[in-house]
């Protein structure tokens, strides 16, 4: 293989290996081989151009044969003892002081067909690979060498061996469109990173947001992500729900781990479903317990009726998952009516939860309802008492609140 095919070889395989699916630590070699690469056939064109021009243009092939010079050595380092902090800054020097070093060689501006545009590709790659902070000394250095070649051009140009015209003419259209091909596909390759990457973001953020719908309600989601940090609300009337399975913890005894998730999956997605049904909202599980309210965080005036159509037809739910399953089980299920303070609690964890007296009221009739039973209290059964049948049990001995009487949600009239 040719000397100077070698390390083009070896930096076409650097760059197609990693061009598909960077890593971010191969972003920056990926950049650089490009670079490199483009750099190094450049090369190649000037010195077999400049070379069948005569002898005397032997110094102007000199500068393209150290360039390749050294790019044999700084990847022969890089690729022996993985220093890639040397084998960038070495490139970039090189691609920033060769093209001017081509330019004086050849006679200046004109003559050169302005080659030294090539050496922008030096603080661009600076840029993307090394960050905005530390690309700027190497833009500077372009700025200066520039205005350099600037001040210098009439020395330049005196001392110029004859360029043909046609020669002339093709640096030209080289150095244009070069440049301009290689800026453009750097900046494509960027764009196209960047476009994955937003992408991945966007789908990252719905299913945040999905998630953390799965947690909260809509309403109280929204104010969190408006920076809603403390959400604390009073509603003056409500209906809580809780549902609890009767001996569950011995049925699951009996069970391994895999089939107890998968039935009370079962079970719980058959409530969540009726818990969509109504526009009621789940608050939580525990255990196999489980807990709804209605008329918040949205409020309603209909919230004890959604919240006892769910209740009878949850006892339907599962007599149909008993039935499919072949395991016996009941249901207590507890409700009540009234006032309730409901927010967010946590800053990492965030559950959404209620208090009140309202709340422990409904649990204290779920905790002494019959098996296969809905109890509501009194002040549910007012509010339902003209759409629902109800049987009234007396002498209920109910914790904190001594004995009351209660009513079971019997059906609709």
């Amino acid at each position: 293989m040719p000397a100077h095919t070698e390390p083009l070889s070896i930096l076409t395989r650097e760059f197609w290996g990693r061009f598909a699916n960077p890593s971010p630590a191969a972003l920056g070699k990926t950049i650089l081989s490009l670079l490199v690469l483009a750099e190094s056939l450049i090369c190649i064109f000037w010195i077999f151009t400049l070379s069948g021009l005569g002898d005397g243009y032997a110094v102007m092939a000199a500068v393209p044969y150290v360039y390749l010079i050294v790019s044999y050595t700084s990847l022969f380092i890089f690729y022996r003892y993985r220093r890639f902090e040397y084998f960038t800054f070495t490139q970039l020097v090189m691609l920033l002081v060769m093209p001017f070093f081509m330019q004086w060689a050849i006679g200046g501006f004109a003559a050169s067909s302005g080659v030294a545009i090539w050496a922008i590709l030096s603080p661009v790659g600076a840029l993307m690979i090394l960050g905005t902070r530390q690309s700027t000394s190497w833009f500077l250095l372009f700025i200066g060498l520039a205005f350099l070649s600037w001040y210098l051009n009439p020395y330049f140009a005196s001392n110029a061996l004859p360029i043909p015209e046609s020669i002339k003419s093709a640096f030209f259209l080289m150095n244009i469109t070069g440049t301009a091909s290689i800026l453009y596909g750097v900046l494509r390759y960027f764009q196209s990173q960047k476009e994955r990457v937003m992408h991945s973001l966007e789908l990252e953020q719905d299913r945040s947001n999905k998630l953390l719908l799965n947690i909260l309600p809509v309403a109280v989601a929204e104010r969190l992500k408006q920076n809603d940090m403390r959400i604390a609300d009073h509603y003056d009337s409500v209906t809580v729900m809780f549902a609890d399975l009767v001996n569950f913890t011995q049925i699951s005894a009996k069970m391994p781990p895999t089939q107890l998730i998968d039935l009370l999956s079962q079970v719980f997605l058959r409530f969540d479903q009726l818990a969509e049904k109504y526009q009621v909202e789940k608050i939580k599980t525990i255990g196999d317990a489980y807990m709804v309210i209605s008329g918040a965080p949205t409020p309603c005036t209909n919230h004890a009726e959604r919240i006892a159509a769910m209740a009878l037809d949850m006892q339907i739910a599962l007599k149909e998952v008993a039935a499919k399953t072949g395991i016996d089980m009941k249901m207590r299920i507890g409700i009540n009516s009234g006032p309730v303070v409901a927010g967010v609690i946590g800053s990492t964890k965030f559950s959404y939860d209620l208090w009140g007296d309202t709340v422990n009221m409904a649990s204290r009739m779920e905790d002494t309802c019959i098996p296969d039973a809905i109890q509501v209290t009194a002040e549910t059964q007012n509010i339902l008492q003209t759409q629902y049948q109800f049987t009234e049990r007396v002498g209920v001995m109910v914790k904190g609140k001594g004995v009351i009487n209660t009513f079971i949600l019997q059906k609709k009239h």
